[in-house]
Parts: C-alpha cells; structure tokens; sequence
C-alpha cells in the first residue's frame, strides 16, 4: 500500500485560464515501498519534493529538489548512518548515482550498461539502503530545482565556493529537519561532485559544526590540486593502456596479461621512467627520446611515429579518435568500452561522446517516469539532466586542501575514492595521485583508500561493478563508524 502525503506552501500564480510554469519553494511527496537487498526484505519511505535556500535575511531566494530514502524498520534512528548524495557537471541532476548505483531502484539496462527497451527500472538488489538512508541533492538549475527570486544573483550559487557554502546551509536544514543529527553521516560526490564534497566536508565542520564519519569520491576531479607539465602528460599513460588493453590493442605480451598487472608496469613506468624524460624536454637525449617514444607506443596502442609527432605529449582527444581509427571507430571520453561513429575517420577528435549519448538515452525516460508514476511528485517544470549553471566561477578550488583540513580536525573521518579504469574524463592514476598527494605528510593516509573497477566514469553500469562498488560502500561504512564510546582523538 502507498501513503502519499502532499504539502505546497507557495500560491501558484495563475494567469487567465493557466498557471504559471513554477516549481513550490516547498513541497513533499511520501511513498512507502520494499525491495530485497541480498536477499533479505528492506521497507522504506521515499520522501521527494523541495526545501528552500535562503538568503541573508531569511527569505527564500531558490528551492532544492531532492529524493530521500528511509527504511522504516530502524527504531534507533541514532545509530542509523546518513548518505547524502551529490552528482557532478557542475550543473548535473542527482539522476545518475541516484538510478544507476546506492538507491533503491535502477535503470533497466543490460549487464555492461547498454540501454534496452522498454525504458523502466527495476529493484536494485545491491543498494545500500539495508544499511544507510539516503538522500540525492539536486543543485540550483539541476533536476527540478530551481531559482524561485528573480532578484537572486546567479553568483550566488554558480561557482565553487559559491556551490559549497549554500549546499552545507541547505543540507543543515534537511538534517535538523528529518532529526538526524546523531546520525553518523556521509557525503558522497560523483565527479565534480567529488569538488563539491571535498569542499562541504570542511565547510560543515568548520562552519555548520557538522561532523562527518566518512567522504566518498567516485571519479573525483584533480580538486584543485596541482599537476601542470609532465606529471599531467604522464598521468595520462595509465589510461591510455587500460583503454587499448580493454580494445586488444596492445603487444602480445601485454595483452595476454590481466588488466591490473598490466596497469602495474605502466604506473611504475610513468612514474620512474617517463617524467624524468619529459622533465628534461629538449635537454632529453636522442637515446632517452627514442625509448620513451618506443616505450609509449607500448602501451597506448598508439604508432611511434603519431607519439613522436605530439612530442610526446599526445592529448586525451587525439587518443579517443585514434585508437581505433584503423577500425572505424572512436572511444568514449566517460567511458573508453562504448565505441563511435564519426562521419569521417580523419580528424583530431571524436564527434560526440559515444558513452553519454548511450547513457541520456535510458537515463532520460526512466527518471521522468520514476517520479511521476512510482514516486507521485508531478510537475509541468522540465527534470534538467544538465542545467544552464554558467559563466561557473571557478576561482578558489581549493577543495584538496579542505578536505585534509577535514581530515585533520576530525579524527573519526575517512575518505574512500572509487574509480573506474577505462574514465578517460577524471582517470583512475589522477585519482591515485590526488589521494598521494591531498596530505604530503602522510600522517593522514591512514585514513584514505582507493578502489578500482573495470569500468568507466559511471562503474556501476557494469553489473559486476554495481555490486563490487555498493559493498566496498558497505564495508567503508562499517568500518568508519568507531565502538560505541570511543573518543575522537589523537
């Protein structure tokens, strides 16, 4: 049986016969549901609908769309872990991790990801839901959130610091709201969402005097942290090997490996070997030249005479059109398995990303379905996948930085990041390599870890991903939540 509770606080304008096309600054939908997550019977509320952003003086100024997941067998609420939930872009909906990864529905597709029709979606039997509630945040212009003042300034939320200072106010409301505040609480960020978390993690300790147990990074961004020059160009060889390894377009040797064995050599290549080479640039010998080359061609399926050309620097886009050029095809940028077609086999780079139009096409019929038919919230607004958040100020990244001061001034938080190895927009080594160097001392990386899959951008699309990746949440939960009585400190 559903329960759907309606509740709007603002008067819709009306003029002559129709209404205005306007989204309630406040509203809730509650539905109660039940899915089977490993095999066991999990009930739960599913509350969606909008809260207010504020301004200064306390008048709403932009309303938040969110969905947000309750198992309703729980009697002690204090102990029951909070999941809040962030995509990326900046100006993408909550949408992806929401129906494809922690929720409790998914996206009927097949088992590497692919759509198939009839577009729907089905329980998901590895959401976390059994352990955690969650909430899914959609950002001003994204989903069906939206400015309600035309007064408001854009700056007010389109940019960096903007984004994470109006966030960590919002999300105070909604936990002082749902009373979770002894919940231990989580925030996970996909993508730019992991610049966005990064962030929120300092902000609501420091200045919301919220604090967290753990903060996931799913294909995390560089976060404001360094990596000009040959770092930058060496950083990129990884996944340029597990992209030609996935497509057999390595040497015999190589491909006759299995994959992490393989991004084993490159790694420790790129590192000791490559950028002594590129740092050295002109000053480089014709030897040195010569077998960095060789040795690059090795492992990016490329031709030594294309990588000569480059200087060794050869660009992500000239890779995604090249690899497979001999074939006819292009590779994805998101996610390097999803092959395209390009109206001519010339060129610097692909004409579309391969991987995103395949996901928009089952994305997009599901979450407008979702919320209308199973969820109840109906509404003439348009669910942005993408929203129009530009110009995007992105001065003051600096969210690396936040997040060790997080670490630091909290000694039960830990961070997990997970990424796929055929991302070619936040790559799997960029993500090592922001956990190496996010603290410098090393006294923090304790508390920082790292998981893999053989996937893309989104690397809960592959069934044996979604699985592998929802546990590896589970597992950081439990392990991130200290004995009853244990003191934070050092």
């Amino acid at each position: 049986m559903k329960i759907k509770v309606l509740i709007a606080l603002l008067v819709i304008s009306v003029s002559g016969m129709a209404q205005s096309r306007k989204i309630d600054v406040e509203s809730k939908v509650v539905t109660t549901h039940e899915v089977i997550i490993k095999g066991k019977r999990v009930p739960y509320s599913a509350t969606v609908g909008t809260q207010p952003v504020w301004d200064n003086n306390g008048d709403p100024i932009a309303t938040l769309f969110y969905t947000y997941y309750e198992r309703t067998d729980v009697k002690d609420k204090d102990s029951r872990p909070l999941v809040i939930s962030f995509n990326g872009g900046p100006g993408s909906a909550s949408v992806w991790m929401h129906l494809a990864y922690t929720g409790p529905r998914i996206l009927k597709i097949d088992d590497e990801g692919y759509p198939i029709q009839p577009y729907g979606v089905k329980d998901n039997p590895n959401s976390i839901l059994d352990v955690a509630d969650i909430i899914f945040v959609n950002p001003v212009n994204t989903g069906y959130s939206r400015i309600t003042d035309p007064k408001a300034s854009k700056s007010t939320f389109f940019g960096v610091r903007q984004d994470i200072a109006y966030l960590s106010e919002w999300v105070n409301t909604f936990v002082t709201r749902a009373n979770r505040w002894s919940s231990p609480k989580y925030l996970i960020g996909e993508s730019y969402g992991t610049t966005r978390v990064a962030g929120m993690a300092y902000e609501l300790q420091n200045n919301q005097w919220m604090y967290l147990n753990g903060v996931i990074l799913v294909s995390p961004t560089d976060m404001g942290i360094d990596r000009s020059g040959p770092v930058e160009v060496a950083n990129r060889l990884p996944y340029f090997a597990a992209t030609a390894w996935y497509h057999k377009q390595l040497p015999s040797d190589l491909q006759s490996k299995d994959l992490l064995e393989v991004l084993d050599e490159v790694e420790s290549y790129a590192i000791n070997k490559f950028i002594p080479v590129m740092a050295k640039g002109a000053w480089a010998t014709e030897s040195e030249k010569n077998e960095a080359i060789k040795m690059f061609a090795r492992y990016s399926g490329l031709e030594e005479e294309i990588i000569r050309q480059h200087n060794l620097d050869v660009p992500y886009n000239f890779f995604w059109k090249d690899l497979l050029r001999h074939e006819g095809h292009t590779v994805g940028r998101l996610d390097s398995r999803y092959k395209g077609i390009d109206r001519m086999d010339a060129g610097m780079g692909p004409d579309f990303n391969a991987e995103l139009t395949s996901w928009l096409h089952s994305f997009t019929p599901a979450i407008n379905q979702y919320f209308m038919n199973e969820l109840g919230y109906k509404t003439d607004i348009k669910y942005n996948m993408f929203g129009p958040v530009n110009p995007w100020d992105r001065s003051g990244d600096n969210s690396a930085e936040s997040l060790r001061k997080a670490l630091a001034m909290n000694p039960y938080l830990k961070v997990m990041t997970q990424s796929g190895y055929y991302d070619g927009a936040t790559t799997y080594f960029n993500a090592k390599y922001n956990m190496w160097q996010t603290d410098p001392s090393g006294k923090l990386k304790d508390r920082m870890s790292f998981k893999g899959y053989r996937s893309g951008h989104m690397m809960y699309l592959r069934a044996e991903d979604l699985a592998k990746s929802n546990e590896d949440i589970r597992e950081f939960i439990k392990n991130s939540i200290p004995p009853a009585g244990t003191p934070a400190k050092y």
